[in-house]
């Protein structure tokens, strides 16, 4: 087992029954080093690739992943909880995302000519190297996936330092791309404690940094990076808003309302978190809302009939049964849930649940009101008006997706631009997909993933000027 600072143990464990599954001993000073080592000699090979050989690696990887959905679902649900039907949701997508950048990166990526007072003015985008991934747990394949497909067709390669509670997927993944046809040191798993981490970014062989994770985990890799003068991309946490308009659409707005809150049992930065209701549809609204997430079925995430699985381990729901309960004893009112459900493993084995939940009534000095609500708890609020929407919307320290619902086009373009927030979905649930870049503002992150702009942040954008 990894030393006692070193962080939460490298494990498996089922949180449908908390049942211990596999552990992992943290790889030592001589593996890392060995790792590292090919990750610099797989770098120099890469980075001489052709678009073609990396697209090839990509469409296989996803022929893999298509071929093998059930089995790769399977083992992710095992490990995160994820319900099936979602898991292999995840799968598909990855696969999809591969594709997409292995059909359109070579185009992202080709020399641009720019007028200059020479004989050619030209930008060129080359690799940087090694690129040390952070990764969580809660979209273990996809949040992987996002940030190395765009690295791969750069020329980069990759060293996935994976959540503690997913080291099966870690392996997943770097044998997956093994088994594509990967030459070694494109894709490596550091199955290593928190505590070897500023080592590894500070080493010469890694040229920079992508974390997806906690604001503070966030900042601590940012400072280790900084001090040694490397590139990184946050993406770190949210707290979205989901405004509804008069004008919305109810018979859409309240099903997408709460599949944006309970999709992976809301555990996801860009779930809708906070639902800013206008006076003129919050009764009707708050009404089919209540009532659509009672009616949710919580349980064993192998369940076909299971809409919400488990929260990743016990610790997740302490800290949700928490936030819930002390907006209770400050005046909130719970409109429906919040309470633990036992789970199928049964009272010896209750697992990780939380009853879906929706909160009201809530004030400046409750923490759900600052503090990212990271599990199946919707926060609802009713305002006067546009001005007190959009006010609330912007009244929060994050800044990552944002979802408002109107037909009126004067409120949607009012919405679009007075949003402070990364992304705003219109009439929609906020999704990352490959054609638009991903990431957030304030402190929700720095750079974006996914597009041209994904593929850009590690890339030498090299300016070329001859006489």
């Amino acid at each position: 087992m990894p030393a006692a600072d070193s962080g939460p143990p490298i494990a498996t464990v089922n949180p449908a029954t908390g049942e211990l599954l596999e552990t992992f001993e943290a790889m030592d000073a001589a593996a890392v080093e060995a790792r590292l080592a090919t990750a610099a000699a797989g770098a120099a090979t890469w980075a001489t690739s052709t678009f073609t050989e990396r697209s090839r690696l990509l469409v296989t990887a996803a022929e893999l992943l298509e071929a093998e959905v059930p089995d790769i679902a399977q083992a992710i649900t095992i490990e995160m909880g994820k319900p099936f039907a979602q898991a292999k949701g995840e799968v598909a997508k990855c696969a999809h995302g591969l594709r997409w950048f292995a059909e359109h990166a070579e185009q992202m990526l080709t020399d641009r000519e720019v007028a200059v007072d020479a004989s050619l003015g030209l930008v060129t985008y080359q690799p940087l190297g090694a690129v040390l991934a952070i990764m969580p747990w809660n979209f273990p394949l996809w949040q992987v996936v996002r940030f190395l497909a765009p690295a791969v067709m750069v020329g980069n390669v990759g060293l996935l330092k994976h959540a503690p509670s997913v080291p099966r997927t870690a392996l997943l993944l770097e044998d997956l791309f093994r088994r594509a046809g990967a030459p070694d040191g494109v894709l490596q798993a550091l199955l290593v404690g928190t505590d070897q981490v500023p080592a590894i970014i500070a080493d010469h062989r890694v040229q920079a940094v992508t974390l997806t994770g906690s604001v503070a985990a966030g900042r601590a890799v940012a400072a280790q990076a900084g001090a040694v003068g490397k590139k990184v991309v946050l993406e770190l946490g949210g707290s979205d808003p989901f405004i509804v308009l008069p004008s919305a659409d109810l018979d859409r707005a309240v099903p997408v309302a709460v599949q944006a809150r309970v999709q992976n049992a809301g555990q996801s930065c860009i779930a809708a978190k906070r639902f800013i209701v206008h006076t003129d549809v919050a009764k009707e609204f708050t009404e089919r809302f209540v009532a659509a997430m009672a009616a949710l079925s919580v349980g064993d995430p192998f369940d076909p009939a299971t809409e919400v699985g488990p929260l990743i381990n016990a610790a997740a729901v302490d800290g949700i049964e928490a936030q819930v309960e002390d907006a209770r004893a400050k005046g909130a009112t719970i409109l429906c849930g919040g309470e633990r459900v036992v789970g199928p493993g049964g009272p010896d084995h209750p697992g990780c649940f939380y009853r879906p939940t929706i909160v009201t009534d809530i004030a400046p000095g409750m923490s759900v009101a600052t503090e990212e609500v990271f599990g199946p708890v919707a926060l609802l609020y009713t305002v006067a008006d546009a001005d007190e929407a959009l006010a609330l919307a912007n009244d929060t320290e994050f800044g990552l997706g944002s979802s408002v619902w109107t037909n009126d086009p004067d409120e949607q373009q009012r919405f679009v631009v007075g949003l402070q927030a990364g992304q705003v979905f219109v009439n929609g649930m906020v999704v990352s997909m490959p054609q638009l870049p991903f990431g957030g503002i304030k402190s929700s992150g720095i750079g974006r993933e996914l597009s041209c702009f994904g593929l850009h942040e590690f890339c030498n954008v090299k300016s070329v000027w001859i006489a």
